[in-house]
């Protein structure tokens, strides 16, 4: 069994199969594992995420990969979420005791940043998506800006609420997202159940989530290979005979999992079978969506909190890295990721990051740096050491309306070839839970073809409280 990317769709894939007695071959062209959700060593030994990535309650897959290679303690959960404004002002919210949907209410209420008419309309339309058992009518073929001018949200509203939770979740802005999938969102972290909204954020450097991948691959007879550049493969009729990599090195095996982004998939197939399978031809309709992460070491520590999510900036989150790598339970290098004793190393994101794609790595860490000092004033004395500046211009498929009748399955017209990634159908959009899904799906896929059925992916959180009434009663699917 092949399978031809580390990222963690392929990843989670060849785990899943090791599990199951498979012997697993998985071709990696970096030299590490991860893919766009890793790090690496700058040449002065700092750690860098290529982007901050968290997790969610809500994402019950991810949670479950990270249990099966030895992870799941690599991962510190919060109970609040932080925001601060343009003047520096925190806001905070929680969980309290009521049932879900109203869960999250009193914090809600308290959440000064908007206005009692901002947070009616918000209400109204976090009451629609519950009583719905997350499926309100009208959703389909409009845009999340669509829905929300739909269900008379203020422009505040849609500002300072809305927008902050959703580009960052879905990578993308709302005007250019299938209002199922910002729907999904809400329905599945704040409002089924009351786990849902936890954040969960590595407190080690990603590449160090996965130390465990290749130890369950190899220690059931496989193998991970690195600096592998596939070049292409050979067919013999409707089967993949071989995968040739540099030099002309080839390959044969019985299976093949490519999990690779859609767009090395088209370059790897060509024009015509690209254009002769069904399940191909509806790549070239899915785009790409652009992340940057912006890195900064001071000379000493300016922010207490563990991270903040801002209001009425470019910057969407700061991540304290120097307080989630003390806190890592058996870091290793973490303790290494900043080597700037004393001082303090934030990350900072911007997702669907378009405006930032033709600027200069300067003037984006000017622009950042701004907006770091009017948020903490503790930066405003602090000297700026060291910055870098990453940008990943394809990093998610952008979750456009109707996007999703262009995502194939785990499996195509060639017999034996089966597919992973974000970008497949999965259910969720582009994340680090649905590339865990997908990854699971296609080992699943492999097996029922072998003849040796086996499930790997795990339900969604059930519903509790009043959400799980009417996620029930018929008004919503459950």
């Amino acid at each position: 069994m092949n399978v031809i990317g580390g990222g963690l769709a392929g990843l989670s894939a060849a785990v899943a199969l090791a599990e199951a007695g498979v012997r697993v071959r998985l071709f990696e062209k970096r030299p590490y594992l991860g893919g766009r959700a890793t790090s690496y060593l700058l040449p002065d030994g700092s750690h860098v995420d290529n982007c901050q990535h968290v997790t969610l309650g809500c994402c019950t897959n991810l949670a479950d990969f990270y249990r099966r290679v030895g992870s799941a303690d690599r991962i510190r959960y919060y109970d609040h979420l932080y925001f601060a404004d343009a003047r520096g002002r925190r806001y905070s919210i929680g969980s309290f005791l009521f049932a879900p949907p109203f869960h999250m209410a009193l914090s809600f209420l308290r959440f000064t940043a908007l206005s009692w008419s901002d947070k009616a309309g918000i209400g109204r339309a976090m009451l629609a998506i519950a009583r719905s058992g997350g499926h309100p009518p009208g959703v389909e073929g409009n845009s999340m800006l669509d829905w929300l001018h739909r269900m008379g949200q203020t422009a505040p509203a849609i500002e300072r609420f809305w927008r902050v939770v959703l580009v960052s979740a879905l990578d993308e802005e709302l005007a250019r997202t299938d209002a199922r999938y910002g729907i999904d969102v809400f329905w599945k972290a704040f409002l089924a159940n009351r786990e849902g909204f936890r954040v969960g954020i590595p407190a080690v450097p990603l590449a160090e989530l996965y130390d465990g991948c290749r130890m369950a691959i190899e220690k059931r007879g496989g193998e991970v290979r690195f600096r592998a550049t596939l070049r292409g493969f050979r067919m013999d009729g409707q089967r993949v005979r071989s995968l040739v990599f540099d030099e002309s090195a080839e390959i044969a095996g019985d299976a093949f999992v490519f999990a690779v982004p859609q767009s090395a998939l088209l370059e790897l197939l060509g024009p015509t079978l690209a254009e002769s399978d069904p399940a191909f031809a509806g790549l070239h309709h899915l785009h790409d969506s652009p992340i940057t992460g912006i890195h900064f070491w001071f000379d000493r520590p300016v922010m207490k909190e563990p991270f903040l999510t801002l209001l009425d900036h470019t910057v969407q989150w700061i991540f304290n890295k120097t307080l989630l790598y003390a806190e890592a339970p058996q870091n290793n290098s973490a303790a290494g990721a900043s080597k700037n004793d004393g001082g303090q190393y934030l990350q900072l994101v911007v997702s669907a990051s378009y405006d930032l794609v033709n600027r200069s790595r300067q003037e984006i860490t000017d622009l950042a740096l701004r907006e770091v000092r009017e948020v903490l004033p503790a930066a405003r004395d602090a000297k700026l050491v060291k910055s870098t500046v990453i940008k990943e211009i394809a990093a998610t498929f952008s979750p456009e309306p109707g996007s999703d009748q262009w995502r194939p399955g785990p499996r195509c017209g060639i017999e034996n070839l089966f597919l992973a990634g974000d970008w497949t159908r999965t259910g969720w959009p582009a994340t680090m839970e649905g590339a865990v899904r997908s990854g699971y799906i296609a080992a699943e896929a492999v097996l029922a073809a072998a003849g040796t059925p086996r499930s790997f992916l795990q339900p969604d959180l059930p519903a509790e409280g009043f959400s799980a009434r009417w996620a029930r009663n018929g008004t919503g699917r459950a």
